[in-house]
């Protein structure tokens, strides 16, 4: 039943708005936030050295406070801010999908805990792709009146 729940794509959409309000809502108000988030789905530009990489665990938390609050902003569906990592402070622009939020954190309590289900933009193979073209050529051929558009 839950499951059900969480992959509704109103309930989704629904956690997502409820996100960014939030996000907003911290911004306008100079709060300072944590994120726990699924780090495989966050993108950093420019990538990061393996060494520093390795040491995230797939829920990542990320502290959004100084120049990283500063230079946070929503961008269509996604969190984006400037940060720096490792011991030389590496910089890179970090890409989180508000549907990757696991939780928003305030002084070390959770004040939004997100059980959408998020799935990425689904990408079609090239043999799937090439597949559906076969599918649609054989059912185009199988009606005799669409025969007067081949060439002979």
């Amino acid at each position: 039943m839950l499951e059900n729940i969480i992959q509704d794509e109103q309930f989704v959409s629904l956690m997502q708005k409820n996100i960014q309000d939030l996000i907003i809502h911290f911004f306008e108000k100079e709060q300072n936030f944590g994120i726990l988030c699924r780090v495989e789905d966050v993108t950093f530009d420019p990538l990061l050295p393996k060494n520093i990489n390795s040491e995230f665990r797939p829920l990542t938390l990320f502290f959004l406070a100084g120049y990283t609050f500063e230079t946070a902003q929503i961008l269509k569906d996604k969190l984006v801010f400037e940060a720096g990592f490792g011991a030389d402070n590496f910089g890179s622009l970090v890409t989180v999908p508000l549907l990757s939020i696991m939780q928003i954190i305030v002084d070390e309590t959770p004040v939004l805990i997100n059980l959408a289900s998020y799935r990425k933009e689904k990408v079609v193979s090239k043999e799937k792709e090439e597949q559906g073209v076969k599918n649609s050529m054989a059912s185009f051929l199988s009606n005799p009146e669409n025969s007067k558009f081949l060439k002979k």
